[in-house]
């Protein structure tokens, strides 16, 4: 993926940039709905991708994290071998007290006016039932609930993934895959980090835990016996391996200095704040990076069984594909003594280059 364009260039300039088809712009006075719709590539297929509701400081920071998070599912897609595009929706708001079932209803028909070109899912700050009143306004949306046909909240799936990255990358680093008496710092423990630290907690790793919700930080920590530590001292800890699993950008210069990991491995989008400086920087220190957008695939390819009709066994059987998906960037990286950043890159753009070769775009 390219390098990050800066927030204070033209609208027109950034899609450029970041290489994106379509920018749509939601507004609605009525129920408060100000939201922003990233379309980057539909090569493979129609563009799929979360909605997350955040209260951004700006409106610039929003559309920043809508064309970097849609353009990581177009990466993020072609690299797991699904037949889906890349899109993005962001919701300016406070998700505790901003959203109401009228402003999810109005969101749903902005999506239902791009007519299949868009599918949205849950992401940070929505779930199922706001899939589901999505799903009253537009068929186009996955990660409703169980109950009315849907395959429910693909949290386990993204942690499962996510956790096979993790051992695919200890296999690398320490020569076996086995977690017992390994140290995981995982940052945000929220529905994919909690699923995450039961996961790790169940192989017998040592799990350190941190998060913003000292209710769910004190839950999380009595019920798997994990241990809290202060986000300060995170980047000072000395564990095998960082797992972040909440907002972005938390690799940067500043804390890749300070750490003494060897791996990290994560479920948030966009670790890196530079990707090829941040890149380069964990390749000199020895650190090993799994590409965050492939090993967090297992909620995308949740999503894709349910709207291909696939059944909870096949989802299962694509999200541990990840495993041998992980160990092949890092064979690449390895051999063209490139980052990992980079090798996954490659692979996930050969694959629509080669489709693009073959059809037109959706």
């Amino acid at each position: 993926m390219p390098a990050n364009s800066p927030s204070d260039s033209s609208i027109l300039d950034q899609l450029s940039a970041y290489g994106h088809k379509k920018l749509v712009f939601c507004n609605d006075p009525d129920t408060g709905l100000k939201a922003i719709i990233a379309i980057h590539d539909t090569t493979l297929g129609p563009a799929l991708g979360g909605t997350r509701m955040w209260s951004y400081s700006t409106e610039s920071e929003a559309l920043e994290d809508a064309l970097r998070l849609s353009r990581g599912m177009t990466y993020k897609a072609a690299i797991t071998g699904l037949n889906l595009g890349g899109g993005k929706g962001v919701i300016i708001g406070d998700s505790r007290k901003d959203k109401t079932e009228t402003l999810m209803r109005s969101y749903g028909r902005f999506i239902k006016n791009l007519n299949g070109e868009f599918i949205t899912a849950e992401e940070m700050g929505t779930n199922t039932r706001d899939m589901e009143y999505i799903r009253m306004e537009t068929t186009h949306v996955t990660g409703v609930p169980e109950s009315i046909g849907g395959a429910g909240n693909p949290a386990p799936f993204t942690a499962q993934g996510v956790y096979l990255g993790i051992k695919a990358s200890v296999k690398e680093v320490f020569g076996t895959d086995m977690l017992a008496g390994r140290t995981i710092v995982v940052q945000g423990i929220g529905n994919v980090g909690e699923h995450l630290v039961a996961l790790l907690r169940k192989e017998n790793a040592e799990v350190l835990i941190s998060d913003i919700n000292q209710e769910q930080l004190t839950y999380v920590a009595r019920k798997y016996k994990a241990k809290p530590i202060e986000a300060d001292k995170i980047f000072t800890t000395d564990a095998d391996v960082y797992a972040p699993c909440a907002m972005g950008a938390t690799v940067n210069n500043k804390t890749i200095e300070k750490m003494k990991f060897a791996i990290i491995a994560g479920s948030a989008n966009n670790q890196l704040k530079d990707e090829l400086l941040d890149s380069q920087l964990l390749l000199k220190k020895g650190i090993l990076f799994a590409p965050d957008y492939l090993i967090n695939a297992g909620g995308l390819i949740s999503c894709y069984s349910e709207l291909t009709g696939f059944g909870k066994k096949r989802t299962v059987q694509l999200t541990e594909n990840i495993y041998d998906a992980t160990r092949s960037v890092i064979k690449l990286s390895k051999a063209e003594n490139i980052s990992t950043n980079i090798a996954a890159n490659q692979i996930a753009e050969k694959r629509i280059a080669d489709v693009k070769k073959i059809k037109s775009s959706y």
